[in-house]
């Protein structure tokens, strides 16, 4: 666990220099892409890279990927529902406008995620005219499959987290125990689907600026 402090603290404080050194590009916000698989750690490092760029004194937001999950009611009649979390139960449409807009626009709101309830909450965040850099996470930001490897235009900065699929299996085991899920149960969300969404980000990865891996 220490070991696991120590790095992310590393690589934080690498990922935010590195996007606090971006040059201007006549946009009107900065937008740096952290993917990797379910159970890497990319939600915890860019939460991790965002705080320590509004300590450096910049207006930063994170923007989670995973507000624009499809809801349950769509995926179900789509036969989706046990695949949840792959990408074709997101709104890539929805994501990518938006990505459009966080460039151009003033001001705009986000979905956010409640991984506890497993739902998509509209209008939770907001990027308000004075940020300057929005980190994006999540799953399939370099995925290199149609429609996903269309959003490589955007970044301004990617970085890619290729951890051990043992470790990541360790990782989402424990994961969905901590959500209250049974051994079996949590072992069937784990090996079910999140390991099989793994090895799909792992298979086909848009080459990123920064490959960290664990």
């Amino acid at each position: 666990m220490k070991k696991y402090a120590e790095d992310l603290a590393t690589n934080a404080a690498e990922l935010a220099d590195r996007i606090a050194a971006l040059p201007e590009t006549g946009a009107r916000r900065r937008l740096a892409a952290i993917a990797g698989a379910p159970g890497s750690g990319k939600s915890t490092l860019a939460q991790a890279v965002v705080e320590r760029l509004v300590g450096a004194g910049l207006d930063a937001v994170l923007m989670p990927m995973d507000g624009f999950h499809l809801d349950n009611r769509l995926l179900e009649p789509r036969g989706l529902l046990p695949r949840k979390g792959a990408p074709e139960t997101f709104d890539f449409g929805g994501f990518a406008a938006t990505l459009a807009r966080v460039r151009r626009e003033p001001t705009v709101i986000l979905p956010v995620f409640d991984r506890s309830r497993e739902i998509a909450i509209a209008g939770a965040e907001e990027i308000r005219p004075a940020t300057t850099h929005v980190v994006v996470e999540g799953n399939y930001l370099l995925l290199d499959e149609e429609p996903w490897r269309g959003l490589r235009d955007l970044w301004d900065f990617t970085a890619f987290l290729d951890v051990d699929e043992a470790e990541l299996e360790r990782r989402l085991l424990r994961r969905w125990r901590r959500f209250g899920y049974a051994p079996d149960a949590a072992r069937e969300k784990a090996l079910g689907n999140d390991i099989p969404n793994a090895r799909r980000v792992a298979g086909a990865v848009v080459t990123a600026d920064l490959t960290l891996r664990q």
